[in-house]
């Protein structure tokens, strides 16, 4: 059984100061999917583009391979992306640099796509520090990054994490509403059952945790998908049954991060 108690709780503390997200909960299918990111780490970019299935149908979900897809920024940078099979699409020079902002311009299947973001300044990220607690005789474990916001309010960050090198991630995101120029004091709650391709954290795991700085846009994404998927798993297995809000045009799903991009490993003791 999910831990729905802790994520619940999780999610009213990081966002209880959010405005209500309406989603729109229809199954749609044949829409045009993009994933698209850029960080602060040197390349390659990429921008993967698929086509939506009704969340009735098997997880299959088909490339778009003939997509013109464009990155730009505010300070003339410009780059036309190859295509590289699966409906990725791939940089060979773009550089992604913290305070710029991104432009996103694809023509697919007759229609025109477009999307911007801005990459926020990068918060250090200075490790991560192992706490447990007892919870119905089982032991929860969680892990507190450590950071400190910046004195400007409107910081927000996703942090995901991963167990053992496993391909499932889970994310969080946390806003500075709250704790707005201060060190981090809010956890990340570590998986604790065994259920739904779930590993059970126990002493001897890796645990390897990314952060990311993101925009406002890219939190209300997150947030109203931790809301939907209700385990914090984020996207990478194709569109969840309902469609969080995303910031590119003209009807597509999916999202357009720019971010910084951090992060390290710790073993639990």
């Amino acid at each position: 059984m999910k831990n729905t108690f802790f994520i619940i709780l999780s999610l009213f503390l990081l966002t209880a100061c959010e405005k209500e997200i309406d989603l729109d909960l229809d199954n749609k299918s044949g829409n045009i999917v993009i994933e698209a990111n850029i960080t602060n780490q040197p390349g390659p970019y990429f921008v993967k583009i698929t086509k939506s299935v009704a969340f009735t149908q098997s997880n299959q979900y088909p490339a778009v391979a003939d997509a013109q897809v464009i990155l730009s920024d505010n300070t003339g940078q410009t780059e036309t992306l190859q295509y590289t099979g699966n409906g990725i699409y791939q940089t060979t020079s773009f550089n992604g640099v913290t305070g710029r902002t991104y432009m996103l311009n694809i023509q697919a299947e007759g229609k025109q796509y477009t999307a911007q973001s801005t990459m926020p300044e990068e918060v250090d990220f200075e490790g991560l520090i192992q706490d447990s607690f007892d919870f119905g005789g089982e032991t929860t474990y969680t892990l507190l990054p450590i950071f400190t916001d910046p004195a400007t309010l409107g910081n927000r960050y996703l942090f995901s994490f991963s167990v053992n090198n496993r391909p499932k991630k889970t994310f969080e995101v946390f806003s500075d509403n709250v704790n707005n120029g201060l060190p981090n004091q809010r956890p990340l709650f570590l998986p604790n059952d065994d259920e739904d391709d779930d590993h059970k954290v126990v002493v001897g795991d890796t645990i390897h945790v990314e952060m990311r700085s993101i925009d406002n846009n890219i939190f209300t994404y997150y947030s109203a998908l931790l809301e939907i998927s209700g385990d914090g798993s984020g996207p990478g297995g194709g569109i969840t049954p309902a469609n969080p809000p995303s910031n590119i045009n003209n009807g597509a799903l999916g999202y357009f991060s720019a971010h910084t991009l951090s992060g390290g490993s710790i073993v639990i003791q």
